[in-house]
């Protein structure tokens, strides 16, 4: 089966990391995007760009920052914005209604999808977004954790909030299933009866009640759903164990 192809709205989706300290991070969060389909990122006044060390984290998602957009406010990176979402695990006294990403992602993905460009918005590692970077954001989002214990990094929460919206496209994981002709009823009930052959040769069945057991190995491997080519393995290595059984070892055929 063939590789489906990234959805193109995606492109409307942009990642915005305001003020990243660390140049580490910034490659770490271009592979997350890359991992989940999001090519555009945008700096706002990162400490170290470029740098060896973010293009070392980023792995195969080098590309991401070479195209990566920096400005020097996060105003300009939202300029042709219609949806920003502030990422924020902060208690905030703001009236803009608080949501997870599994909540948020479906709107966001029919925006991308109707053209509208769509921001993620990310804040310093250390002090996150201030209440000024927030108040720029007309959505905002935080990832819910265990309230004793809540320490995601930058890349962490990137990675998050990217599978989330990668999940709400079409993208599925067919094409990852092994390819293969399902086995016949027939050719289920052949491989169960040279088993029964093979068995009762070693004496499998010498103080066992080989009817009961057959049955279940029977219906064991009906709802396995097995394969001609698993069927082919089985057989060959009954015949083997027949071969070496009878004292005629050899190469299976």
């Amino acid at each position: 089966m063939n590789k489906p192809q990234v959805p193109d709205f995606l492109k409307n989706i942009r990642v915005v990391l305001a003020r990243p300290n660390h140049p580490g991070n910034i490659g770490s969060a271009a592979r997350a995007m890359k991992t989940m389909g999001l090519s555009r990122l945008y700096l706002v006044e990162p400490k170290v760009f470029p740098s060896d060390e973010a293009n070392t984290l980023a792995s195969g998602a080098v590309d991401l920052l070479e195209n990566a957009a920096v400005v020097s406010t996060l105003a300009e990176a939202l300029s042709d914005v219609t949806v920003a979402c502030a990422l924020t695990s902060r208690r905030r006294e703001l009236t803009t209604p608080l949501s997870t990403p599994r909540q948020t992602t479906p709107e966001l993905i029919a925006r991308a999808r109707d053209g509208e460009q769509v921001a993620l918005v990310f804040g310093n590692e250390t002090f996150g977004l201030s209440i000024e970077e927030v108040e720029q954001c007309n959505r905002l989002v935080t990832i819910p954790g265990n309230p004793d214990y809540f320490s995601l990094n930058l890349a962490m929460a990137v990675q998050v909030m990217t599978y989330e919206l990668f999940s709400h496209t079409d993208v599925d994981v067919e094409y990852l299933r092994a390819e293969g002709e399902a086995a016949t009823q027939s050719e289920v009930d052949g491989m169960c009866g040279h088993l029964e052959q093979a068995m009762d040769e070693i004496g499998y069945f010498q103080r066992r009640n080989s009817e009961r057991l057959m049955r279940r190995m029977r219906t064991m491997f009906h709802r396995a759903g097995m394969l001609r080519e698993e069927i082919d393995i089985l057989r060959g290595f009954y015949k083997q164990v027949q071969r070496t059984a009878s004292g005629r070892p050899g190469d299976a055929d």
